[in-house]
């Protein structure tokens, strides 16, 4: 099965730059940063709802909690927000501020009214990603790329495995992406 691609830094500009040119860009640019700044998948998302990632008085918690409904396996798990995600989602409140006091609304809305699901969070990073014309993109891209961000930092695989609710170790390590550059890298740190 071949993996999602991982964007350089010119492709992530140009992604933003076509979520800066479309309509809701703050909706769409905070969907990316759940994606690419905590590893979300689009299921996870999709299942988010106002409260589960502010207090109640709209303030961006540090940490959320995913029900076992929420996630693909079935299984809940605490996420960490980090610095860049908790700005993008303090953007979202502030653009949406009566979307965000309705603890029980999905997070993510839809034009329609409605939240995103699944398949729909899938099509949207299908749409911008066309758009910033990046081919090999999916909405798996952000995760995969966050979990190759911590490895490239020198996290613990087991931590990583940890963050982003894999099973097994074996599973994170395929998300970790391996090129001549790093293999370069690696190798000048040998020294006796």
């Amino acid at each position: 099965m071949k993996q999602a691609k991982l964007l350089n830094a010119q492709e992530f500009k140009r992604l933003a730059a076509v979520i800066d040119s479309k309509r809701h860009a703050v909706r769409n640019h905070t969907v990316v940063a759940l994606s690419f700044y905590a590893g979300l998948r689009a299921c996870e998302i999709a299942g988010l709802r106002v409260g589960d990632v502010y207090e109640g008085n709209g303030t961006v918690r540090d940490s959320f909690y995913l029900q076992a409904e929420q996630t693909k396996g079935g299984e809940g798990s605490t996420v960490l927000v980090n610095k860049k995600l908790a700005a993008a989602l303090k953007r979202y409140a502030e653009r949406y501020p009566k979307h965000c006091a309705k603890a029980d609304a999905p997070l993510i809305f839809s034009g329609k009214g409605g939240g995103f699901s699944a398949q729909t969070i899938v099509n949207l990073f299908a749409v911008l990603y066309e758009a910033a014309g990046i081919t090999g993109a999916s909405s798996h891209s952000g995760r995969r790329q966050y979990v190759t961000a911590l490895a490239d930092k020198g996290i613990n695989p087991r931590v990583i495995q940890v963050l982003v609710r894999h099973r097994h170790l074996n599973t994170t390590m395929h998300y970790i992406d391996v090129n001549d550059a790093k293999l370069r890298k690696a190798v000048e740190l040998v020294d006796l």
